[in-house]
């Protein structure tokens, strides 16, 4: 059977081990280098047992994939693994309901994902418009007056991603805004937006995106909008002219990108 592999958190029901039986000097790093033979992992979390349960720790690691997952703790369970007495590993089969609502990945992630499926060749990224959309705006002080002007600096990215071997052309876009003081630095505060926007740019784009991991192991790569977005029906000169006249709302947008959650 197919497996689907979005461009989001992946949700724990299937994907994420519960390792039980850590022994003291287990770390998230031997976790994730035994795990990591069997395919790409979201996140690994390392936790100390409650005072109920006893000396030791617990994990939880999330793969990408549930077939990976199931692989895993079919190979793992009951071995000793990197400490001397055995684990004891089961598959979560319980969602949290905040796993309905994924989160998309972050950039990081997202690359780190396109990667391992589509190797460090197999795509590509330009930015094609990187716009300041700061404004200047004065506070009200309370009996009148104003305060010291706060700088908002703002910035629209569009980022075009290209998956040329599976046709896929697709863009993204982000936007971030910093709030500076006056005794703040302007420059950094600027380069950080512009960092935060690419980024958010990036991370639009590849959620469009589906992995399709075929029984035989083949990767089958899709668009994944139900109505093609209008930002790629757009030619360059056209998108440019459509983000300068037009009035946007970016209020629903996350400059920060993904949050971490199991």
């Amino acid at each position: 059977m197919a497996e689907i592999l979005e461009f989001r958190v992946p949700p724990g029901n299937g994907r994420t081990l519960l390792v039980l039986g850590l022994e003291s000097d287990a770390s998230e790093h031997a976790l994730h280098l035994t795990f990591s033979a069997f395919g790409l992992l979201h996140s690994v979390r390392l936790h100390r047992n409650a005072p109920v349960a006893g000396p030791g720790y617990h994990a939880f690691v999330k793969f990408y994939s549930a077939r990976d997952a199931s692989k895993a703790q079919q190979a793992c369970n009951g071995r000793s693994l990197f400490q001397k007495t055995a684990v004891k590993i089961c598959i979560c089969t319980r969602q949290r309901a905040l796993a309905k609502q994924t989160l998309p990945l972050n950039s990081y992630k997202s690359q780190e994902l396109a990667n391992y499926y589509l190797g460090f060749n197999g795509w590509s990224s330009r930015i094609v418009t990187l716009q300041n959309i700061s404004g200047f705006e004065d506070d009200e002080k309370e009996g009148g007056g104003t305060l010291p002007r706060q700088h908002n600096s703002k910035y629209l990215c569009v980022q075009e991603l290209s998956i040329p071997r599976y046709g896929i052309y697709t863009r993204g876009i982000g936007v971030a805004e910093l709030h500076v003081n006056p005794s703040q630095e302007f420059l950094t505060a600027f380069r950080n937006a512009q960092k935060f926007a690419v980024q958010q740019a990036l991370s639009d784009a590849f959620r469009k995106i589906l992995f399709i991991i075929l029984e035989n192991g083949k990767l089958a790569v899709e668009y994944s909008c139900p109505e093609k977005d209008p930002i790629d029906c757009l030619s360059e000169e056209e998108l440019r002219g459509h983000i300068q006249i037009t009035e946007l709302s970016f209020s629903q947008l996350d400059p920060l990108g993904e949050e971490e959650i199991l």
